[in-house]
């Protein structure tokens, strides 16, 4: 019964880590440039005195979808989108850099550029960038950003700075609790002049939401299996001590 009910209850646990894992996709399906995590189970058999005869199931991470999301035109002239691979390198809460494909950005009262979740956007120079005031602004396939100023003609565009972009190795990539994607330490990520933009577009998150309630509803079904298997052991438990007592 004992072995059961390990079997059982760590069964249970693995789809419960799985369907956090499923849920969190879910929950991001409409999130800009958002990349799904991938899980999957593995048996792993119970180690002991005897015969393995006896396996578990775990849930192990197997890494991130790195696919683009859709594109959408927005005609908004501070959305931009990365044309296949490649990501914004931004700066993350912890002063370091980190790396996004949300591309809704915005501009605070400061001129800072920043993220749609108010993270400042790198430079050229490896630090945030701020505008000067203007009455318009373009953003190039390359990053590089031109405003008109304030009281210039029309026709009159300065570059003012340009959007650090990078294309780091996928493999020394990994995504840290804030979302944002982080690479291994030690790694220098330098700017890739092969990175474009897509100007007045935002790529949508690559979770596929119709998979995912599938996946959900999978999920649950297993872990209602396993609760099931835990009781019968019970059951089980409870026969076998009446059998005993009427020895």
């Amino acid at each position: 019964m004992d072995r059961m009910l390990y079997i059982a209850m760590t069964g249970a646990g693995q789809t419960a880590k799985a369907q956090a894992v499923n849920s969190n996709n879910l929950a991001n399906a409409s999130t800009n440039g958002f990349r799904a995590d991938l899980e999957a189970f593995r048996s792993l058999p119970v180690d002991g005195p005897g015969h393995k005869s006896r396996a578990y199931a775990a849930a192990e991470a197997q890494g991130i979808d790195f696919t683009q999301g859709t594109l959408n035109a927005t005609g908004n002239p501070l959305d931009v989108a990365l044309k296949g691979p490649g990501w914004i390198a931004v700066q993350a809460k912890d002063g370091s850099a980190a790396y996004t494909r949300a591309g809704n950005l915005q501009i605070n009262q400061f001129g800072q550029l920043l993220t749609g979740a108010g993270l400042p956007v790198l430079g050229s120079d490896g630090g945030p960038i701020a505008l000067p005031p203007f009455e318009k602004i373009d953003i190039g396939d390359d990053g590089t950003i031109s405003v008109r100023a304030k009281g210039q003609g029309a026709a009159t565009l300065a570059n003012v700075n340009r959007i650090q972009l990078v294309n780091p190795d996928p493999l020394t990539m990994n995504k840290g609790r804030d979302g944002l994607m982080h690479v291994d330490e030690g790694i220098n990520v330098v700017a890739d002049a092969k990175v474009q933009l897509a100007g007045g577009v935002l790529e949508s998150s690559n979770v596929n939401p119709v998979e995912s309630l599938v996946n959900m509803i999978t999920l649950a079904r297993q872990f209602e299996m396993h609760v099931k298997m835990m009781s019968a052991a019970k059951d089980n438990d409870a026969a076998t001590a009446q059998l005993m007592r009427i020895n």
